[in-house]
């Protein structure tokens, strides 16, 4: 398949309700949609970090020079036979992994459309429906955490990922477990945390949570194998995994026992994969966490989701979680067991509707070979 063009839409899409997190707090979502032209067939990726330099060093506009002036000269040409192959034609950029997953995802796309098969299949998924979670941003108060938890419960979502941060940890969460004794629950730091709080997560094991996500700090592997031996409750590395070779690392150090594949972060399905299968071959849980994304990623993650080692519910909750309308033909619809279904059409399933595109795109580019 030769790469004959590639078009970059930058888009801004308005959240339902602003999202706090111990980074601040988010009113709309900048994303840079990536769609790849290559003999007669077509792909759609994403690019999803924060609007700002928060969850790593990337944003929007970073994605936006990589890719126009170092990823997507080092593609446009070339003659690619599998979409594994993409990351070598820019391994010598460091870094950057939201940009080349975006790159690299709209490539799997194009071969899935080509071949006229299900993302999933190409990836060697093994499931039509995945259980999904949601992903609960810190509330003005204990007592609104419980209403809100209530009303997603009420919604058949499985699993309950609070956010938190020093002095919203013990409050909240018990108040969701004394409400909700049996809801699995698991409580994301986003590194807001130091050893210093050791005893604060020692107190948060007798809440039987499914996980402690990224505690400590955003590049640490070392300080979480301490907190790992005083704890009880799984940590669940994020932010500090960024390849297989990441995991493994993080795996001897004993720093976790799951870790959470964005598929962003870890720079492509590639990637991704060969962590979930590191994970599988020693017994761990992996789980796909969420970057708001639009339905271009929302529908990635959910054909990632249906490999055999993704045996957690992830955040890949439906379109109208986050946004009143989406930008696809066919938004994630949750089904009453909790779960989402695959999209079974070639490539990862949907289309871009052209008129939302117009609708929330900011600024677009085409490049030609």
């Amino acid at each position: 398949m030769r790469i004959e063009a590639v078009e970059l839409h930058q888009i801004e899409l308005p959240l339902k309700a602003p999202f706090a997190t111990s980074f601040g707090v988010m009113h709309k979502r900048q994303l840079v949609l990536v769609k790849v032209l290559a003999e007669g067939v077509y792909g759609w990726g994403e690019v999803s970090p924060l609007n700002d330099p928060l969850y790593n060093y990337e944003t929007p506009e970073t994605a936006w020079h990589i890719l126009k002036d170092y990823a997507i000269p080092q593609v446009l040409g070339k003659q690619i036979g599998e979409p594994t192959a993409v990351p070598a034609l820019y391994r010598e950029i460091r870094g950057h992994n939201f940009a080349k997953a975006g790159l690299e995802n709209a490539v799997w796309d194009a071969f899935g459309r080509a071949q006229g098969v299900p993302l999933a299949k190409l990836l060697g998924g093994v499931r039509d429906r995945i259980d999904v979670g949601v992903s609960i941003g810190i509330q003005q108060s204990s007592d609104a955490l419980v209403r809100v938890v209530d009303g997603f419960m009420s919604q058949g979502y499985k699993r309950m990922k609070i956010k938190i941060k020093p002095g919203r940890e013990l409050p909240d969460l018990t108040a969701v477990r004394r409400a909700f004794p049996a809801v699995a629950m698991m409580a994301d730091a986003n590194s807001a945390y130091s050893l210093a709080d050791i005893p604060v997560f020692q107190a948060l094991d007798e809440l039987k949570l499914t996980m402690y996500e990224q505690p400590l700090a955003w590049d640490d592997i070392v300080d979480h194998a301490k907190l790992q031996a005083a704890v009880k409750t799984p940590v669940c590395l994020d932010e500090s995994v960024h390849t297989a070779d990441d995991a493994r690392k993080a795996l001897e150090l004993g720093s976790c026992r799951i870790i959470n594949i964005k598929v962003g972060r870890v720079g492509g399905l590639t990637s991704a994969r060969e962590i979930h299968d590191l994970m599988r071959a020693r017994g761990l849980d992996v789980w796909c966490g969420g970057m708001f994304e639009s339905g271009i990623g929302r529908a990635i993650n959910v054909h990632m989701t249906t490999l055999p080692g993704f045996t957690l519910p992830g955040d890949t909750s439906a379109s109208d979680r986050y946004y009143h309308e989406d930008i696809v033909d066919e938004p994630a619809v949750l089904n009453p067991d909790g779960t989402l279904s695959v999209p079974t059409r070639p490539g990862i399933g949907v289309d871009v509707v052209p008129a939302m595109l117009k609708k929330y795109t900011t600024r677009s580019l085409t490049m030609r070979a």
